[in-house]
C-alpha cells in the first residue's frame, strides 16, 4: 500500500479527529456540569417546597417530574452542540414516545394513576394504608409506584394503577381503630362474669383508648359455648402491642379467675 496516500488520508482525517474529539470532550464537561446543576436546581427547589410547608408527598413528586424534565432538556442541549437538529430529535421523541406508549401503556396508566394520587391524596407520606391488597407505611408517592414498608420491615412497591384499581384502606386518617379480637368460653362459664372482668382489665391495657370504652359483648353460642368479643380501640401505632397485650390479658384474666377451660362436648352415637 502506498504510504503516501495513508499519510495523506492521515493529514486529512487529524482535523477532523482533533476537532471531533474536543466537541466530545465539551460534550462530557456540558454532561457533568449539567448534572451538577441538576442537582444543585432540585435541591434549592426542595428546599424552597420546605420552607413553605408543602406537603412531603408533593415535593417528592415534584422534584421527580422536574428532575426528569431537566435530564432531558440536557441531552437535547448535548445533541444540538453536536449539530444535530432538535426539531427532527423532537419529531423522533413525539414518534418514539407514540411507539413506546403503544408498548409500555400499564406504565403510562401507573403515571396518570400517580397525577390522580397526588391531586386525591388519599393517603400521604408516614401514613398506614392498604393499597393493592399490600398493607405498610407509605415511604415515597413516585411517578409510577408507590413504595411501602411492610410491617415484617419489606421494602414493596405498588404499582399507581394497581392502587387506583383497588380499594384503599387508610389506617391513619381517623384518630383510633378497633381492635378485633375473641374470647372463647365454657358453656358452663358465667359470661356476665366475664363480661365484667375483661372489660376492666382490658381497660388497663397500656395504650388503649378510654374513649370510646373497650367493647365486650356476646359475639354468638357455639358448641363450645359463648364467644366473646373483646374490642378495645388503639392509635394505629399501637396497634400490634395493643392487640398481643390484649390476648395475654384475656388469658390471665381468665385464668387467675378460675374460669373453667373451653373444650369440644364428646357425642356418643349408637351403633
Amino acid at each position: 500500500m502506498d504510504t503516501g496516500k495513508i499519510t495523506s488520508w492521515m493529514d486529512q482525517a487529524q482535523p477532523i479527529l482533533v476537532a471531533f474529539g474536543l466537541k466530545a470532550l465539551g460534550a462530557i464537561a456540558v454532561f457533568v456540569v449539567g448534572r451538577w446543576l441538576i442537582g444543585l436546581a432540585t435541591r434549592l427547589i426542595g428546599a424552597a417546597m420546605t420552607r413553605q410547608q408543602l406537603d412531603s408527598t408533593v415535593q417528592r413528586y415534584l422534584v421527580s417530574f422536574i428532575t426528569v424534565a431537566l435530564n432531558i432538556i440536557l441531552v437535547v442541549a448535548i445533541l444540538g452542540y453536536f449539530g444535530v437538529e432538535t426539531t427532527s430529535f423532537a419529531a423522533l421523541v413525539a414518534g418514539a414516545g407514540v411507539a413506546i406508549g403503544a408498548a409500555w401503556s400499564g406504565l403510562l396508566g401507573n403515571f396518570a394513576a400517580g397525577i390522580f394520587l397526588l391531586v386525591l391524596r388519599p393517603y400521604q407520606v408516614g401514613e398506614y394504608v392498604m393499597i393493592g391488597g399490600i398493607e405498610g407505611t407509605v415511604m415515597e408517592l413516585g411517578l409510577f409506584g408507590t413504595t411501602l414498608t411492610t410491617p415484617d420491615n419489606v421494602k414493596t412497591i405498588v404499582g399507581n394503577g394497581k392502587i387506583m384499581g383497588n380499594d384503599i384502606k387508610n389506617y391513619s386518617a381517623n384518630p383510633y381503630r378497633r381492635v378485633e379480637l375473641v374470647a372463647q368460653l365454657a358453656g358452663s362459664a358465667d359470661a356476665h362474669q366475664a363480661i365484667a372482668l375483661l372489660k376492666e382489665a382490658v381497660s388497663k391495657v397500656e395504650n388503649t383508648h378510654k374513649t370510646p370504652a373497650v367493647d365486650v359483648e356476646i359475639l354468638e353460642f357455639n358448641e363450645f359455648g359463648p364467644k366473646l368479643a373483646v374490642r378495645p380501640y388503639c392509635h394505629t401505632k399501637d396497634y400490634w402491642q395493643v392487640y398481643f397485650d390484649t390476648n395475654k390479658t384475656i388469658a390471665d384474666t381468665l385464668g387467675a379467675a378460675g374460669f373453667p377451660v373451653a373444650t369440644r362436648p364428646v357425642r356418643i352415637y349408637p351403633v
